[in-house]
Parts: C-alpha cells; sequence; structure tokens
C-alpha cells in the first residue's frame, strides 16, 4: 500500500498502483523516498518499513552513479524523460536490468516538490538478446554447415561453415533452391524430407551424398529439423550438414588396417598357442596371402631329417596341390635363389619381364600347367642368427599388385613364424627340462625341510641353555642363516606344489584390519628401525587362507624393508573400491625399472639393478600372486625409478 505524509491526493489513486506489476516510487528533492509500491517492494526486496525515508540511491550501482546528476536535472527542469534503460540494485546486491520513466511531482502552485519513478524489469528482454546474440555467433562460428530454407526449398539463410563447405558464398546461395546442393540422382531425398518436416518429424543424423560449387561429391551427415512460427505452423527448415567424406576414408582406412591387425593378431596367437609346425605354417600362408592381396601364395620351409638328408615342406593358400605337382627344387632357380640365399625381398609388378625369369622352371611358372603369375614377391624367413630356413612367396595374375607396405606386413609376420619353427624344435627339449627340473625341486625340498627343521629345534635350544659371550652369538647368527633357508626351502616347495597343483586353501571369514593388527607387532618387533604407517577402515572382510594371506603380507613387507634399507618409513593402506578389498604397500626405495615390472613376478626372477646383495631365489613374488589369483584377486606393482613402489592386491569384499 502506497503511503504518503507529503503527497496526500495520491490517496486517491492507491488502488491503481497496487494493480500495476511495474515498481512505482517517489523520492523529495532531498532524494528521500516517500512512496514505495508493493511491484517495488517485489522488485527490489525491500519492504515499505525499511525504505521510506532512505535515499533513492541505494538502488543505483556505484558505476551508474555519474546517471543520476544527469537525469535528476532534466526533471528539475519539468522534463519526463521515458523508457531509459539502465541497471538497479536490490536489497540482496543483485543487479537487474530495467526501463526507467521519470517524472517530476508539483504541488497546487506547480512548484516541483519531488520526482516519481516506474521501474520495468527488463532482464527477460535482455536474457533473450543476450540469448539471441549467443546463438548468433555459434551459428556463425560453426564449422558445420548450418543452413535454413522455406518449405518449397529456397535457401533462407547461409552460414560460414556452409559457404566453407560447398563454396558457394552466402550471396550466392540465398534465394537459391536447396537442389543446387543434391546430385542429380538423389533429387528425391529432398522430396522425402519435406515430406517428413510438413509433418512436424525431426530426419536425424542421415548419411548421404551432397554436391560442393566445384561438382566434388562430399559424403555428408544430415540432420533436418522443423522451423515453426509461434502458432506451431511449420514454415521451414533448418539444415545442419557436417562434412564427413575425410572421416568416411579414415574408417575405410581403419578397417583396412583393423582387418591386417585381426589377421596379424590371429597369426600371433596361432604361433604363441600351438606348437604345430604345420598347422602353424598353414596359419602364415593363408595371413599372409590374405594380407597381401595376392591370388596364392606358398610356404617353403627347409627341415632336415634325422639321417641329415634336407628336403622341402611347403603348404598353399589360394591354390590347389596340382598346381605344385613335380615341382623342383626352388633353391636350384634364378629367380628363387636370391629368396633363399638371403640377399632380400624380390617385389616385382611384372615378374614375365625379369631377366631371370624362365631360365630355370620357376615357383610360379609359365610352362603349361602352372598357375599364371605376373605381380610377384618373395620374403625370405629368417631366423635370429640371419640363417635362411624358408621363405614366403606370393602371385597374382594382374600387374603392380604388391607394394611396400606388403613387403612390412609379410617381414612381420615371417619374422614371427622363423620364432615359431625354432620354438617347435626347441619345445620338447625345454618340455624335458622343465620337468627334470620341477621334479628335482620337489624332491630337494622335501628332503631338505625335515632336517632343517630338526636343526632349527637343536639350535635353539642349545642357545636357551648357553650363557652370554661369544658361543651364544654364534648360535644366534645360525639361528637366523638357518631361518633364511627354511623360508627358501619353504618357497622352493611352494612352488613345487603351485606347478604340481596341490597347494590348496582353507578359506574362512576373516577381517583383514584384525590380521594386519596383528601382524603389526611382530614384524616391528623384527625391524625395530622401521615405521609402518596404517591406514584402513576398522572392518574388511574377505574369505581367505589366514595362513596364505598372512605370507603374501610378510613377503610384501619384507621385500619393502630388503629393497629399501636406507628409508625406515613403510605404508600400509586398505581401501574398499566397488566389491573389492584393495591393500597397498608402499616403499621409499629406490623404485622399480619398467623391464623389471613386467618380469617381477615371475619365477626365480631377480631385478637386475639389485645390487645390495640381498638373499633370495626371486619366489617371494611368484608365490604371492599364484595365492592373490587363488583367492579370485589380482596383484600389481606401481612404481618409478628414484620414487619408491607400491605394491597393490584385491581380493573380493567378502
Amino acid at each position: 500500500m502506497i503511503k504518503s505524509a507529503h503527497l496526500p491526493d495520491l490517496f486517491t489513486l492507491q488502488s491503481i498502483f497496487e494493480g500495476i506489476q511495474d515498481a512505482i516510487y517517489c523520492h523529495d528533492l532531498d532524494f528521500r523516498i516517500t512512496n514505495w509500491s508493493p511491484a517495488a517492494e517485489r522488485m527490489f526486496g525491500y519492504t515499505e518499513q525499511e525504505i521510506l525515508g532512505q535515499s533513492v540511491f541505494m538502488l543505483i550501482p556505484d558505476d551508474k552513479y555519474s546517471e543520476k546528476e544527469r537525469l535528476m536535472q532534466e526533471v528539475l527542469n519539468d522534463k519526463r524523460i521515458s523508457q531509459y534503460r539502465t541497471v538497479r540494485l536490490t536489497r540482496s546486491g543483485i543487479q537487474i536490468p530495467v526501463t526507467l520513466s521519470l517524472s517530476p511531482i508539483k504541488d497546487d502552485k506547480g512548484q516541483i516538490i519531488g520526482m516519481s519513478q516506474i521501474a520495468h524489469d527488463v532482464s527477460f528482454e535482455h536474457q533473450a538478446e543476450e540469448k539471441q546474440s549467443m546463438l548468433a555467433a555459434i551459428i556463425e562460428s560453426s564449422e558445420d554447415a548450418i543452413i535454413s530454407k522455406s518449405l518449397d526449398g529456397i535457401i533462407t539463410t547461409w552460414n560460414k561453415g556452409a559457404e566453407h563447405i560447398f563454396g558457394y558464398t552466402e550471396e550466392e546461395a540465398v534465394g537459391q533452391p536447396i537442389t543446387i546442393l543434391l546430385p542429380a540422382d538423389r533429387l528425391t531425398e529432398e522430396e522425402t524430407i519435406i515430406a517428413s518436416l510438413r509433418g512436424g518429424e525431426k530426419v536425424d543424423h542421415i548419411q548421404t551424398i551432397r554436391k560442393t560449387k566445384d561438382g566434388r561429391l562430399l559424403n555428408i551427415s544430415l540432420t533436418v529439423s522443423p522451423i515453426k512460427n509461434r502458432d506451431g505452423v511449420v514454415i521451414g527448415a533448418s539444415k545442419i550438414a557436417r562434412n564427413i567424406t575425410s572421416q568416411k576414408e579414415s574408417e575405410k582406412l581403419i578397417a583396412k588396417h583393423i582387418e591386417r591387425l585381426e589377421l596379424l593378431n590371429v597369426v600371433g596367437r596361432s604361433i604363441n598357442e600351438s606348437l604345430d609346425l604345420q598347422q602353424i605354417l598353414q596359419q602364415v600362408t593363408d595371413s599372409t596371402t590374405r594380407l597381401t592381396g595376392a591370388a596364392f601364395g606358398a610356404f617353403f620351409y627347409n627341415q632336415v631329417n634325422q639321417e641329415g638328408e634336407s628336403y622341402w615342406l611347403y603348404t598353399i593358400s589360394g591354390a590347389r596341390g596340382e598346381a605344385f605337382a613335380n615341382f623342383p627344387m626352388p633353391r636350384n632357380t634364378a629367380l628363387f635363389h636370391p629368396t633363399f640365399s638371403g640377399e632380400g625381398i624380390v617385389r616385382s609388378d611384372d615378374i614375365t619381364q625379369d631377366a631371370r625369369y624362365g631360365k630355370n622352371a620357376p615357383f610360379f611358372g609359365k610352362p603349361s600347367g602352372h598357375l599364371p603369375v605376373i605381380s610377384y614377391l618373395a620374403v625370405p624367413v629368417k631366423t635370429k642368427s640371419g640363417e635362411v630356413i624358408g621363405g614366403l612367396f606370393f602371385g597374382h595374375q594382374e600387374k603392380a599388385i604388391f607394394k611396400e607396405e606388403h613387403e612390412e606386413l609379410v617381414l612381420t609376420v615371417a619374422s614371427q613364424a622363423a620364432i615359431a619353427i625354432e620354438n617347435s624344435m626347441l619345445f620338447k627339449e625345454v618340455q624335458e627340462l622343465s620337468a627334470k627340473k620341477d621334479e628335482f625341486i620337489a624332491m630337494a625340498s622335501h628332503e631338505l625341510k625335515t632336517p632343517m627343521t630338526s636343526l632349527f629345534g637343536f639350535l635353539q635350544l642349545a642357545n636357551r641353555n648357553t650363557g652370554e659371550g661369544i658361543a651364544k652369538n654364534l648360535l644366534e647368527r645360525a639361528i637366523r642363516q638357518l631361518e633364511k633357508m627354511i623360508v627358501l626351502v619353504s618357497d622352493l616347495f611352494d612352488v613345487s606344489k603351485i606347478q604340481s597343483g596341490k597347494l590348496q586353501l582353507n578359506t574362512e571369514y576373516l577381517n583383514l584390519a584384525i590380521l594386519i593388527q596383528e601382524m603389526k607387532e611382530s614384524f616391528l618387533q623384527a625391524h625395530p628401525a622401521h615405521i609402518l604407517i596404517i591406514e584402513m577402515p576398522e572392518e574388511s572382510f574377505v574369505n581367505a587362507d589366514r595362513m596364505r594371506l598372512e605370507q603374501v603380507l610378510t613377503n610384501l613387507l619384507n621385500n619393502a624393508v630388503k629393497y629399501a634399507p636406507q628409508e625406515k618409513t613403510i605404508e600400509l593402506k586398505v581401501q574398499h573400491l566397488d566389491n573389492v578389498v584393495l591393500t597397498s604397500i608402499k616403499d621409499f626405495g629406490p623404485g622399480i625399472s619398467e623391464e623389471n615390472q613386467r618380469h617381477i613376478f615371475s619365477q626365480f626372477y631377480q631385478a637386475k639393478e639389485n645390487k645390495d646383495g640381498s638373499s633370495g631365489l626371486g619366489l617371494g613374488l611368484f608365490i604371492s600372486k599364484d595365492i592373490i589369483e587363488r583367492h579370485g584377486g589380482q596383484i600389481w606393482v606401481e612404481s618409478e625409478p628414484g620414487k619408491g613402489a607400491t605394491f597393490n592386491f584385491s581380493l573380493p569384499l567378502a
């Protein structure tokens, strides 16, 4: 409600003012507010009781003070100001854009005694203008073509992206039919799109072909949306066209590379998973024939039997075996000689023009009954020592089929084939040696464990009954060394059980946090100079073998002491991640190189940079890995040289 002690004639307008949505307020010549409408309270946040008698300048931001004198002076000169755009300040300090209308207030004698102001909040219009400007800037700066057209297909707007993609300037395109962008065989697409738009439907991400000003055809991803007026009637369409030509070309290239990688992967798996020589060589031949695009290919492999006689085994791809019937020994031909002598790769766009062609009965020769060859590619298969043990040969009846990239692909496979051949010859020997090694480890560890355990008991008994002196000192040193030996033998025994599949787990529902607390005391007793910082929740329940889990933790903690002897702080952290319990043990020693990280969990592996003379057979981490994986978990290491190492293992949360 508007109240005024100075302007009683305004009471008659009270009901009108209360219904007006714009803020109305008055002030005297001292700029003290005398009237304050309900709309002003809603707009600025001040109640009538708070604002009456206060300076009108409370509503003016600091940076707008300069306008007050000019506006006030004009009003005092009996002028009215309408729709002046500015900003005003709310009680909470928020600036709102408004339009002001200012009028002088006069008494009965016509003297100016104050001023009235009507403030209209234009925030919505201001935001709309900003949004419109932002959208216009986005459209103009977009790399995509953004075009609008009428329902009869006439272009009405054209951005810079459209000019860049299609070559037409805005002046050239606006007013033209959209069909200037359509190839002749795509004109029916426009009819289909217009029909969908008339029904208010959006055409989303169709891939099609469009034509540029200079006649080039582009692969385009097209999205078309209807444009509606205020009444919801479709009056046109907006199009967003993205040039995906390079993307399509990349997709084809990627698909080609993926196919090659898949073939290489298949060959690699075949070599790694199988030691059947004939199967491996056939896979190599089939894959390289596909990789090169050859019509046919063959693999010749020189094998020496027990009598020392040399003969050729071959695999064929893309041709029947009859094509190679009565085929002469390839080493004796002029054309094949460079391959088997190790001179290098032979590639020819037309082998029939080669001076060596036809000198001897060739691999794919021209005599009647042999396969026709124009394009020719031959790649030697060498061992690491450089010995040529075979060759991959490819042929095609058309010219210039094989390129340099095919040479590189075949060389990659050829090196794998050489490894496969050597592996097959070594496999049995390795198996025999491995079996003997496992048998020896199992027998030795079993035979050593019993007398060493007895000896350990005798030494402890003797130590308890020996007074202080040299003898006691020697006994204690002997006990420590014997403890190391018992650990080594136990590790060997565990390894033999792992390899024979006899390492069993006695799982129970246990709290890992309690186990770690129990281990902390014994660890600090054994290593009094070290600090063990533990961060873990009070409960971390897992289903695990207590003894084996303690074995893993002990091994990782002892390693942290052993391989970081100068650093006395070790951090142990347990946390819950999703459905697993993650345990991390971090030391601050010299760290582990990337090469050693790849092998550190391998059996009998010792880090190359480990020069501190620490004992061990390299079995602790191998055994720990097997124990964790048998629990359904994982173990890994994270390290950078010079920044310490963190060993992590995860177990399923019970």
